[in-house]
């Protein structure tokens, strides 16, 4: 009941109170992009969504418009030469998440779930089909975000993901909800381009 329904009101109804209250940060951040580097204030990419489908993510641009858009940052040979000054600050303290209100509005994702995978990283969706996570919304966060988030290789990451999709209930997502507070907070585990490896 609560994955198919509650969560989903839960979802909405938070979304939309936050992206009311937050609007005035919105807007300052858009403006500060604008005045940074030139190209559009939001990034759009294809994910992969529930079920697979595919979804075209918000993101603050927090990257220079000549960057290669459909690949993973980690296998950018140098991740950091493509980043803007002010998309430093902006994914250290992951506000160039919050256009992703507007996917939660929408509905193409939840506030809690496995982060969306790239349309093309082919390895992540397929270890995340052994433990169903592709079944569900994807998240802004979730419980793989809060374990190890850009440190974690592909199999670590799709099994936490599929704990998550096991252990699925309100007060796991409440959980993951705060200690994703804490993690940005400290920022744990951001690594600029991350693993993304397979592993051994």
């Amino acid at each position: 009941m609560y994955n198919k329904r509650i969560k989903r009101i839960i979802d909405l109804i938070l979304s939309l109170i936050i992206f009311i209250v937050l609007l005035p940060i919105f807007l300052i951040i858009m403006l500060i992009i604008k005045i940074d580097s030139k190209g559009p204030v939001f990034f759009k990419q294809k994910r992969v969504g529930k079920g697979k489908s595919y979804f075209e993510i918000l993101k603050f641009r927090t990257m220079y418009i000549d960057t290669p858009k459909d690949m993973p940052t980690h296998l950018l040979e140098n991740p950091e030469a493509f980043i803007t000054k002010v998309g430093k600050f902006l994914r250290k303290t992951s506000l160039d998440e919050l256009p992703q209100l507007i996917n939660i509005i929408k509905g193409d994702m939840s506030f809690i779930g496995p982060r969306p995978a790239l349309w093309n990283q082919y390895d992540l969706i397929e270890e995340r089909d052994k433990y169903h996570a592709n079944d569900i919304r994807p998240g802004m966060s979730g419980w793989a975000q809060i374990n190890g988030r850009d440190e974690l290789e592909i199999p670590v990451k799709a099994k936490l993901d599929g704990y998550y999709c096991e252990h699925l209930s309100f007060l796991f997502d409440v959980r993951c909800f705060f200690g994703t507070f804490i993690s940005v907070l400290h920022q744990d585990g951001v690594v600029e381009g991350g693993t993304g490896s397979m592993g051994d």
